[in-house]
């Protein structure tokens, strides 16, 4: 029996999130605009809520093309509002296009998302060797301080917790449990 993070050992969906993408260094800019959409669509909701709506997401945000995104107008927005497939709130929804005018920001001036995100840790992923769920912090003084040099930026529904979910999920951090399979895994990846 494969033993994995207990979070993600109770539904096939999270299963197959944790087994192949959480956790994995992300450094495709559009993979990881996808993923602070979605830390931030997430806030106050479940993550399992999140993943079972993520193609719908991808539909009705033109595939997380922020290039696109930023064009979109109150009409899309209204649009938006009325679809069922995905979360329904206004200021979540509006908060997208404005990371998405952001995101090109930091783009323009350190050439990748990647580059800016990466650089908090020289491009490096921090190892951690939790043993069990409940030592996982849920902020640190890394996500602090990234929280609040994005929102310098004009970056919303970032919060401190919401940073160290999305550093998680894009493997800035590795926070598998000592205990899972992914952890020895990711602990040999470059």
């Amino acid at each position: 029996m494969v033993e994995r993070c207990k979070w993600a050992d109770y539904d096939d969906l999270m299963k197959e999130y944790h087994d192949k993408e959480w956790g994995t260094p992300q450094h495709e800019d559009k993979m990881l605009y996808e993923l602070l959409i979605l830390e931030g669509m997430q806030a106050g909701l479940s993550w399992n809520t999140i993943l079972k709506k993520r193609v719908n997401f991808k539909n009705a945000f033109d595939d997380f093309d922020y290039e696109k995104i930023v064009k979109y107008s109150e009409k899309k927005v209204e649009e938006l509002m009325q679809n069922e497939g995905i979360i329904r709130n206004r200021l979540k929804i509006q908060s997208i296009i404005t990371n998405a005018k952001a995101f090109i920001k930091v783009q323009e001036e350190f050439g990748s998302f990647d580059n800016y995100i990466w650089g908090f840790v020289n491009y490096k992923q921090i190892q951690n060797s939790w043993k069990n769920l409940e030592e996982l912090p849920s902020s640190t003084d890394l996500s602090n301080s990234i929280s609040k040099d994005m929102k310098k930026r004009g970056f919303k529904f970032i919060g401190t917790t919401i940073i160290y979910a999305f550093l998680q999920a894009i493997g800035v951090v590795n926070d598998h449990t000592t205990n899972c399979f992914r952890y020895k895994v990711l602990l040999k990846s470059p």
